[in-house]
């Protein structure tokens, strides 16, 4: 493929990110600190979320499984993880954690667990996604600035 087919195909790859509601404003400010000194920067940043995210992610399964649910402690790994989604622009993920927390204030255990397991859904999804877009970014090497999603 051409590098001007894989520019095309990489700006598409990016643009159904936000189109599809996976990635919002936050996305494109991690973009715009990229520079030449550091061309990989919010592949980097994206990489350390999601090495991070797994201990948030076993602590909030651990409280889950307890029983009685501590709403407490549930709603503060769930502030944690919803920071950091909120950092690289994971909107559907934020989305999800939001939910989680309003149903924790409510003491609502099984809607707990219900988006808990939409969000670990749309977590494997975006990282997927992810995962394919910056494969793609890769091969291309550095792009030229960032630009707003339409």
């Amino acid at each position: 493929m051409e590098r001007s087919q894989m520019y095309r195909q990489l700006a598409n790859v990016r643009k159904a990110l936000f189109d599809q509601g996976f990635l919002d404003e936050q996305f494109v400010q991690l973009e715009e600190l990229q520079d030449d000194a550091n061309p990989n920067f919010v592949e980097e940043i994206v990489t350390l979320f999601y090495r991070d995210s797994i201990r948030l992610i076993q602590n909030i399964e651990l409280a889950l499984e307890k029983s009685p649910l501590d709403f407490t402690k549930l709603d503060s790994c769930m502030h944690q993880f919803k920071g950091s989604t909120t950092s690289i622009g994971a909107k559907k993920v934020k989305n999800e954690c939001t939910q989680f927390r309003e149903y924790c204030k409510a003491g609502n255990g099984e809607g707990c667990k219900r988006t808990y397991q939409q969000l670990k859904k749309e977590y494997a999804v975006l990282k997927k996604k992810l995962e394919a877009y910056f494969q793609l970014a890769r091969q291309i090497g550095p792009v030229d600035g960032a630009c707003r999603p339409k």
